[in-house]
């Protein structure tokens, strides 16, 4: 019989490690081999050999014919089931329409961590192998709006990891992030003026809970050009309509019913 992991350090820990070896994948999942997933987790070759066999073996990595690893179908089933069960899949026709009303690229993002992850829209499309789907939540719009309604429990700035500053504009100080914080939230949206990538603007708002917490951050992006200091108002009328739509889409068939607004909505 299986013990109690919280009476079972030892076991604990084989679990946290063997999650630690598949988050090594996640930022673009490039494949790698156990000895750079023991030198990216400071374990020691032959624990992260074991490790990856592990997982391989329960298809949660690959194992290629040069010896490196790669995500598995495991993980693909599970992540399709997690996105089905969320309702993401209905998102993507609202986005590719704000996208060709607006004519930016929409994107949607949950926080994880650190990071606003992407899980639909226009950049997840395009991305290649490499690049990845996480951004920080400091440098850009989406991350500020996940951070301006936070969940309970997750509103300490002072614990994100160092602001790392990608470009001259990026806020890395936690005082002068938590004053945007509050200008966003004051706002209703956020802005990202070239503080992830030079010449690039970006807007977000927030699709939110019940409760006013942010559930996802819903993005347009393109350049100052196209997102003008005078035409912001109407982009923001844009993401806001198709946020409020798609906080109704993405509750489950029960709690839709009861949303506010619906028909046979508690009162």
């Amino acid at each position: 019989m299986v013990g109690n992991m919280a009476e079972n350090p030892v076991g604990g820990q084989a679990v946290r490690r063997a999650l630690d070896v598949l988050l090594c994948f996640r930022d673009g999942g490039s494949p790698m081999t156990a000895s750079g997933v023991a030198r990216r987790l400071g374990l020691s070759t032959s624990t992260a050999h074991r490790l990856a066999q592990t997982l391989a073996g329960a298809e949660f990595l690959v194992r290629d014919p040069a010896a490196r690893y790669r995500i598995g179908p495991a993980v693909t089933e599970l992540g399709l089931l997690s996105f089905h069960q969320q309702g993401l899949h209905r998102v993507a026709p609202e986005l590719e329409h704000l996208a060709r009303v607006t004519g930016t690229t929409a994107d949607l993002a949950i926080r994880s961590g650190d990071h606003a992850l992407l899980l639909a829209g226009g950049t997840v499309r395009r991305t290649e192998d490499g690049v990845g789907l996480r951004r920080p939540l400091h440098s850009t719009a989406l991350g500020k709006v996940l951070l301006a309604w936070p969940r309970p429990g997750a509103d300490d700035l002072a614990g994100l990891a160092p602001l790392r500053p990608l470009t001259g504009r990026t806020i890395a100080d936690v005082d002068a992030l938590r004053a945007e914080v509050e200008r966003t939230r004051a706002a209703g949206h956020a802005m990202n003026d070239g503080e992830s990538a030079e010449g690039v603007r970006t807007l977000a708002v927030p699709l939110l809970d019940r409760a006013g917490h942010a559930r996802y951050a819903l993005a347009l992006r393109s350049t100052p050009e196209v997102v003008s200091d005078a035409r912001v108002p109407w982009f923001l009328a844009h993401a806001q309509s198709c946020a409020r739509a798609m906080e109704v889409l993405l509750l489950s068939p029960e709690d839709r019913r009861g949303w506010p607004g619906q028909p046979g909505a508690r009162q």
